[in-house]
């Protein structure tokens, strides 16, 4: 059975707090583990079914029934750090013969942190230290799941441990808090490690809003595309952009209009791809 997992509330700079566990915040995607009558069924945070994704997951049986809640990481042997672009590799794999190769080249992992249901009792109304112990005294079924680990109350202690190994962020949750369905709650905190660069605005999306973003080559003779950049900007930016870009036109197409590449952003972002884009850019001003 799906169960619409909580989210989370994002906090604007890292924090401690004696009232809050802190966890690493992998840097994968949301897995609900739901295993009923032997049976395990396994779904994204908006109640896709991936169980033929992770076959060494949705294979391994717990003594009881059971509903988990976490992360599917996969993670890089040279780093010990989850790499997004292999989970998203493995959660868009959906042939048989591919999931079977990729078992091998990239096996999945699930990090669980909160136990929902377990051997017909719901527990979601129990505090959060409560399921915390239930969770720890659950056998794992195979070597493909484990526990995310947490510190009590040193959630800037930890995010300086996380910046230093370029890991995704922290999550600071209340020892007393209860499993909030499928709402954001202040009782659990994201404190996402953005990474910052420097771009260029080379042109625009016609309809919805959207930057295209460049970088200089590595030649820096031309400039190369970097992304778009779809969040941050607010009325009085894009207004500022577009009282000054049309002199800029260079020319246009279907989707878009291009620009000579003269405006200078700061933008931040998860982190750049192995394909050198921009992982979720959000506008942070611009250079002048």
């Amino acid at each position: 059975m799906f169960v619409e997992p909580m989210l989370l509330a994002t906090a604007p700079a890292p924090f401690s707090d004696s009232r809050y566990i802190f966890e690493p915040k992998i840097d994968g995607h949301r897995l609900i583990f739901s295993q009923k009558n032997g049976a395990v069924r396994l779904y994204t945070r908006h109640n896709n079914d991936c169980t033929r994704q992770y076959p060494e997951i949705a294979g391994a049986l717990f003594p009881h029934d059971i509903v988990l809640d976490g992360e599917i990481a996969c993670v890089d042997p040279a780093t010990g750090i989850s790499d997004f672009e292999s989970v998203m590799t493995r959660f868009q794999a959906k042939k048989a013969d591919k999931v079977a190769a990729l078992i091998r080249t990239l096996p999945s992992t699930f990090v669980i942190f909160d136990v929902l249901q377990y051997n017909g009792k719901d527990l979601r109304k129990l505090p959060l230290m409560q399921r915390k112990e239930i969770l720890a005294s659950i056998p794992l079924p195979s070597v493909s799941f484990g526990v995310v680990p947490f510190i009590e109350g040193a959630g800037e202690a930890l995010f300086e441990q996380i910046e230093a190994q370029a890991m995704e962020g922290v999550v600071g949750k209340r020892k007393d808090s209860a499993y909030e369905t499928g709402r954001r709650s202040d009782n659990w905190r994201k404190v996402i490690n953005w990474s910052y660069a420097d771009v260029f605005i080379t042109g625009y999306r016609k309809e919805e809003f959207g930057w295209l973003a460049a970088v200089p080559a590595l030649d820096n003779a031309k400039m190369r595309p970097a992304g778009i950049i779809e969040l941050g900007a607010n009325p009085t930016h894009k207004k500022a952009f577009y009282n000054v870009v049309k002199p800029l036109i260079t020319g246009e197409d279907r989707n878009f209009v291009y620009v000579e590449p003269r405006i200078r952003a700061r933008v931040k972002m998860r982190n750049w791809t192995k394909s050198g884009m921009l992982r979720s850019p959000v506008f942070e001003r611009f250079i002048i």
